[in-house]
């Protein structure tokens, strides 16, 4: 029987660096729940005073509906730039786009009164980079429900943990030369993760901020050069800064990527929002977190150890864990973003795939659909060899989003307790639907299904997307 009568908070990527600071003061005025998807991250934290942690993959709209139960408000600070299975087809902006998906269907389920997204500061006038563009985009989908949405715009976020100061730290730890591209020009206004804390402490639950966002920052205003330079002098360097005006995006996240000893996948976006200037526009909320916050210096002097180094983070290690872990399963994600013509629906599309399929896949396969179950196989030759069998879920499909569990075939391995699904949602007020499969497991060896099952699909994908494009006339 639960003793505790103050209002829960859900923390949604509660594991990072951000979810632990924001969990540690949040817990002081509400009961926390803290979301992970990571095992290994949850039994190292299951003894955490006030705060009950929950394993949740907010890539399963039924599990993310039953880590929601009986929150008031929620904090969203989930991305996809990791990682989340073995083999990832498509980019991680379609990717979270399908968990803050997920995520604003859970919250109208409940009822929630508020969601708190940390999002990136949005440049005006200019052609947003992907990642910013995404940053948006996720903004737009966790808004699209009916529960309010306060969303808080950082930059460059100071502090122990943080992936972009590792990476400018590795890089003045390890580098006695840099070659600076031209970006290093674009101003930016850093942010202890002191501040964006309290900014978070303040919103909640304060209906004047519920349904905008607020651009959030310090108090300095530095081209990233000066930032170098004041990381060079923090940490005692002596690195010798040259000029390169031709230093392609490409190289400078080869170069990047190499020299921080980080995942291309989490520098590459980085990089290519560093050409924009990163300014907080001044509200009232920036202007309450301004008074006493954090320089730049003072924040990375907190965020380093007596040897200057990066103070140590358990969550390097747990990330490693859950890497095995994943190499280990052996699953599949694979999410495509197809046109969605004017005036149809998710579950039309969904219809219209299993229509065009049969004849785009003859004479080599045969694909049997039937009506009365909502059952979709595949066959080898004259339905001798059942290769693949796909169960449409009457329960957890709608107009906008339709679900397919699989469910048999030579070419599937089933699990009962993750599994296997094709899903049809819309998303951007109806201006694209996402093709999505998740934890489905192939019986190949993994080597041959890359080559051979892995790229049929997107075969097939590709050539579905164009036959819907065609439809739009």
């Amino acid at each position: 029987m639960r003793t505790d009568h103050r209002e829960t908070v859900v923390i949604a990527g509660a594991s990072g660096f951000v979810g632990q600071a924001i969990c540690a003061q949040l817990v002081k005025r509400f009961r926390v729940v803290a979301l992970t998807r990571s095992l290994a991250h949850a039994r190292h934290n299951k003894d955490e005073a006030g705060i009950e942690w929950r394993l949740c993959d907010m890539f399963s709209l039924l599990e993310t509906e039953d880590a929601l139960k009986g929150a008031d408000y929620a904090v969203y600070l989930v991305h996809s730039m990791l990682p989340s299975s073995r083999l990832k087809q498509g980019s991680f902006v379609d990717l979270d786009l399908i968990l803050a998906d997920n995520f604003a269907r859970a919250a109208r389920l409940h009822g929630l009164r508020q969601i708190i997204y940390l999002g990136g500061l949005i440049p005006k006038g200019t052609t947003l980079s992907r990642h910013l563009a995404s940053r948006l985009e996720v903004e737009q989908s966790l808004g699209s429900g009916s529960t309010p949405v306060t969303a808080l715009r950082a930059g460059l976020i100071v502090g122990p943990g943080g992936s972009s100061l590792k990476i400018l730290v590795s890089l003045v730890h390890r580098l006695p030369v840099m070659f600076l591209p031209p970006w290093v020009n674009s101003r930016m206004q850093p942010v202890a993760i002191q501040e964006v804390v309290r900014a978070v402490d303040i919103v909640i639950g304060e209906a004047k901020y519920f349904g905008a966002s607020f651009d959030i920052g310090g108090p300095d205003v530095l081209t990233y050069r000066e930032l170098l330079q004041k990381t060079v002098r923090l940490l005692g360097k002596r690195t010798l800064m040259v000029n390169v005006p031709f230093l392609s995006p490409g190289f400078s996240k080869f170069w990047v990527a190499f020299f921080s000893r980080s995942p291309r996948s989490l520098v590459g976006p980085l990089v290519d929002s560093l050409k924009h200037d990163m300014l907080a526009a001044p509200n009232p909320l920036l202007a309450t977190i301004s008074v006493g916050a954090m320089s730049f210096e003072e924040a990375l002097r907190h965020s380093l150890d007596s040897k200057k180094q990066l103070v140590h983070s358990q969550l390097d290690r747990v990330r490693s864990s859950d890497l095995r872990v994943m190499r280990a399963a052996k699953r599949v994600r694979s999410v495509q973003r197809l046109p969605l013509p004017e005036g149809i629906s998710a579950a039309w599309v969904a219809g219209e795939y299993y229509r065009w399929l049969p004849r785009f896949v003859w004479p080599f396969l045969e694909c049997v659909v039937d009506d009365k179950t909502g059952r979709c196989r595949f066959y080898l030759g004259s339905r001798r060899l059942l290769l693949l069998e796909l169960a449409y879920s009457h329960k957890r499909s709608t107009q906008d989003r339709v679900l397919f569990y699989i469910t048999g075939g030579l070419l599937a391995k089933v699990h009962d307790n993750k599994k296997g699904r094709l899903e049809f949602r819309e998303m951007l007020n109806r201006t694209c639907v996402l093709a999505a499969i998740h934890d489905f497991t192939p019986t190949l060896p993994w080597y041959l299904y890359n080559l051979t099952q892995a790229i049929t699909h997107l075969i097939v994908m590709r050539s579905f997307g164009r036959h819907l494009a065609r439809q739009r006339g």
